[in-house]
C-alpha cells in the first residue's frame, strides 16, 4: 500500500506544447496500466485538444473550469464533479478565467494522444 498526503505530491511544469497558460503536473501513480495525475490550472489555463485511447475519469478537487468535447458546447465543472470521457473522444479542459482548478486525471491503456491544435481564444470564450 502507498499513502500520499497533499504535501507529498511533487509538482512540475506541464509541457507548454500541449497547454495554454500556467499548468502544473503532480504525478501520483503510473504502473503501466493505471496513470493518476494531479493537474493544477491557473485561471484561464487549459489543455490542447486531445483524447485518451483508454478513456479518462477526472475528479475536480478545487476551483472551477470548463470541459468541451468536439462538436458540443462547453460545460462548467467544479469542485466535487466527476467526469468520464469515453475512449478516443476529442476534448479539452481547463480553468475558468477567474478561478484556478485542480483535478485528478485517471487514465488506463495507451498514453494521451495530443491533437496538433490549440484551443483558440474564441473556442475558450464561447464556453463562458
Amino acid at each position: 500500500m502507498e499513502h500520499w498526503k497533499p504535501g507529498d505530491i511533487r509538482w512540475e511544469k506541464a509541457p507548454p506544447e500541449h497547454f495554454t497558460g500556467e499548468v502544473l503536473f503532480g504525478p501520483v501513480r503510473h504502473d503501466g496500466s493505471l496513470n493518476v495525475l494531479a493537474v493544477s490550472f491557473a485561471p484561464g489555463a487549459r489543455t490542447d485538444w486531445h483524447y485518451h485511447p483508454g478513456g479518462q475519469v477526472l475528479y475536480v478537487t478545487e476551483g472551477a473550469g470548463l470541459l468541451q468535447e468536439e462538436d458540443e458546447a462547453a460545460v462548467e465543472i467544479a469542485t466535487g464533479d466527476v467526469i468520464y470521457t469515453p475512449p478516443d473522444l476529442a476534448h479539452w479542459h481547463g480553468a475558468l478565467p477567474d478561478s484556478p482548478m485542480t483535478h485528478y486525471s485517471h487514465t488506463t491503456g495507451a498514453p494521451t494522444v495530443w491533437q496538433p491544435r490549440k484551443v483558440t481564444e474564441e473556442e475558450y470564450r464561447r464556453g463562458l
